[in-house]
């Protein structure tokens, strides 16, 4: 079994609705599910649009990175993504950030995911996860990565809203979800 973290974000429609969806159909493709907290996020790239939910996913699947990639887009689209303007508003997005120590460069999947550094809406939710974890391609900790991001523009949400997601996930098989 290999142990991988996935980013999940969303900033249409529902977004807690969004994310708790998203998490439940995790289940066909993750073994275990650890959840970190649900973090309110500024937009990154295009700014002109509603703020984000995110949170990260820690799981272990049998799926081979590839596979899993494919099974991980198909889901978004199951979910109603549909492709726009790169950076903008989405309904879900789901990246694999990590492979065990994988580190793929290949034109379909790159892993480490090539845009976790810089990215406080992917590394404050991932600290809450592990924090001694390395990146295998820049041989540093995800907690000196979190040092170099602005962190003002990550706020954890309030948790009796993130407990919402929690709870609806912590009747399904397999999942350990911590609380905040």
């Amino acid at each position: 079994m290999a142990t991988v973290y996935l980013s999940l974000g969303t900033n249409l429609g529902d977004r807690l609705g969004n994310l708790e969806r998203a998490v439940a159909h995790l289940a066909e493709v993750l073994d275990t599910r650890v959840l970190s907290p649900v973090y309110e996020t500024e937009p990154w790239g295009l700014t002109d649009q509603r703020d984000f939910y995110n949170l990260c996913v820690r799981g272990e699947t049998r799926l081979d990175a590839p596979t899993l990639l494919v099974r991980l887009k198909a889901l978004e689209r199951r979910l109603g993504r549909v492709e726009g303007t790169p950076w903008g508003p989405r309904l879900i997005d789901i990246d694999l950030l990590f492979y065990d120590d994988l580190v793929l460069d290949e034109p379909a999947l790159k892993v480490p995911h090539p845009r976790i550094r810089g990215r406080a809406f992917v590394l404050i939710p991932l600290l809450d996860l592990v924090d001694d974890l390395r990146h295998p391609a820049l041989d540093c900790s995800i907690r000196a990565l979190a040092a170099e991001v602005d962190v003002t523009t990550v706020r954890r949400l309030d948790p009796t809203l993130a407990d919402e997601l929690i709870e609806a996930d912590a009747g399904r098989a397999h999942c350990a979800c911590p609380r905040s």
